[in-house]
């Protein structure tokens, strides 16, 4: 049989229609997207639409098409079924959106928006609902019946739970758009329902055969055959230096590029971009850089005075390698505390602070602490990615006016009502918030050990004293008959310890006496603080996690002046 590929732009309309079934396959990572990513689209999608207020529900053709890029499918000729080689992320939010959308509608607009969601079958003819997107096996009841069936999303939101990482996913995104989309009043849900459906498009690249497929997905991935924004942008700012200087600035620029890494050195090009626009960015980096930073307009100098030390800057930063004849190992510490986040948002105010007070260790570390302070309390608040670059595009700003930062009202500083939600978080079930949990009780140890505390173990795990899974007639059952109280102090910060090795998954359900002796002890000392505060207790009971409870936040709170 010919192979046979077709490239066509779809609006979303066409693409979520009984043109398609799409599947995910087993052999897929899983879903991926975070709330960074799910708030990213949001925004994106809602700029587009405010620069067309004028659009009403009759007028969508007013609005300028809006592109959410591609993705690729084994789909053959005049068949429905298609397999999702590349795009399931794009897939699976846009799905979980219109979810959303339509759970808050009402009877007769949420019937056309579940329309997109699910094939209604005919009983007459013995058809059966079939929904237009199927996940991979693993993850498939779960989507199917808590967010695709219709009603199941405000359940979710408000009681979900999840078994995995993949639905704690599922979950924060549903949430998030959730609380975006119940701002909206009736009347702008139905016209950001109709701007979605007919005026944003996919790139649907249709392969007959997995081969052909696969080539498709690794051209349009194969970074080494195109040109990174960085590649053209040296082009352009290089080629705009007079013949006598290129040499020389060509070598600047590669050995900068050789000493940072290509990866951390396209981060840096990101850095710099924000540090000058000051917002999240809304085009291409190439766009923005030559429109923001316009560093074509005095080449030399954005090399001598912008890369060459915002490079050095990111190196000792990002690094945590700061040299000073006193005072270096606090800053270096404050600053593997912040690289241990997820997210890098924090760094561009870094780079423009380092560079104007390099050598002064003193001031390096009160900034610092107060940035470790802002970049983790909008952690453990799980403040979204929009809500973290306004954020630092404010500290910026002031760093930009000279505004005094330690005054009350800066944006380096945490408002009241910001630290009581953070001590608030402190205090519930930290264990289920993933990816805050490790950097978290990392930050705590340090907090509660000697100055000169080092974490550089090849293995960092996070293990219950008091198990998830207590056998029956365990000393643990003695000790917490009540399961509700079990359950309350399962996942809070007193019931956790850290490990310098995996876990024993037999051993995490030794009684008390038998946990300390062979799991919490290596070669007869812990290397954490807070896991030899365990080995001092001679029962884990209530009054002991209480106690122990309020001792850890206080430490925290005295730690980031709560």
């Amino acid at each position: 049989m010919m192979q046979k590929i077709t490239a066509t732009e779809k609006e979303l309309r066409r693409v979520f229609s009984n043109d398609y079934v799409f599947e995910i396959p087993p052999y897929q990572r899983p879903y991926s997207w975070t709330e960074d990513q799910a708030s990213e689209l949001f925004a994106d999608l809602t700029a587009h639409l405010d620069d067309y207020p004028d659009a009403d529900l009759g007028r969508m053709d007013e609005v300028a098409p809006h592109f959410l890029g591609s993705i690729v499918l084994i789909k053959e000729e005049g068949r429905t079924k298609a397999e999702v080689v590349d795009g399931q992320q794009r897939l699976t939010t846009l799905t979980l959106l219109l979810c959303v959308l339509r759970d808050m509608a009402g009877p007769s607009a949420g019937s056309f928006l579940h329309g997109y969601i699910c094939e209604v079958g005919n009983p007459i003819e013995g058809n059966k609902d079939r929904y237009r997107l199927t996940l991979r096996p693993r993850d498939r009841e779960f989507f199917q019946s808590n967010v695709q069936v219709q009603g199941a999303v405000e359940r979710l939101v408000h009681e979900g739970g999840f078994n995995n990482d993949v639905q704690e996913r599922l979950i924060q995104n549903a949430r998030f758009f959730w609380k975006a989309v119940v701002e909206m009043t009736p009347d702008e849900r139905l016209r950001f329902s109709a701007f979605l459906m007919q005026r944003c498009f996919l790139v649907v690249v249709s392969a007959s055969d997995q081969e052909s497929a696969y080539r498709i997905f690794s051209v349009m991935n194969d970074r080494g055959l195109n040109l990174s924004a960085t590649d053209i942008l040296k082009a352009e700012i290089i080629g705009a230096l007079p013949d006598a200087q290129k040499d020389v600035y060509t070598a600047t620029w590669e050995g900068i590029e050789e000493e940072l890494g290509s990866d951390e050195f396209a981060e840096l090009f990101s850095h710099i971009r924000m540090i000058f626009v000051k917002q999240k960015a809304r085009a291409a980096l190439t766009k923005e850089f030559r429109e923001g930073v316009k560093a074509v307009d005095n080449p030399a100098q954005f090399i001598d005075s912008v890369l060459q030390p915002y490079a050095d800057a990111y190196g000792i930063v990002g690094w945590s390698a700061y040299e000073s004849k006193a005072g270096a190992e606090p800053v270096n510490r404050t600053l593997e505390h912040l690289n241990r986040l997820e997210n890098y948002d924090w760094v561009p105010p870094a780079l423009v602070f380092f560079r104007d007070n390099r050598h002064s260790p003193a001031e390096l570390l009160k900034f610092f602490k107060d940035l470790e302070r802002l970049a983790y309390g909008m952690y453990v608040m799980r403040a979204n990615i929009n809500v973290r670059i306004n954020r630092y595009a404010e500290v910026l700003k002031a760093l930009e006016t000279g505004a005094d930062l330690y005054a009350e009202g800066s944006p380096l500083q945490l408002r009241p009502e910001e630290q009581k939600d953070i001590a608030t978080a402190l205090d519930g079930p930290i264990y289920q918030q993933i990816r805050v949990r490790t950097p978290l009780l990392l930050r705590l140890d340090s907090a509660l050990a000697d100055a000169g505390v080092n974490y550089d173990h090849k293995v960092i795990s996070i293990e219950h004293v008091l198990p998830q899974s207590p056998v029956n007639g365990s000393v643990w059952h003695q000790w917490f008959p009540d399961p509700d109280e079990r359950d309350y102090w399962t996942h809070r910060l007193a019931n956790l310890v850290l490990l310098s090795r995996q876990k024993n998954g037999q051993a995490q359900n030794y009684d008390f006496d038998r946990k300390k002796k062979e799991y919490f002890q290596r070669k007869g000392v812990s290397p954490f603080a807070l896991t030899s505060q365990v080995l001092n207790e001679a029962e884990w009971t209530p009054e002991v996690l209480e106690k122990r409870q309020r001792t850890l936040i206080k430490a925290l709170c005295k730690e980031w002046r709560l």
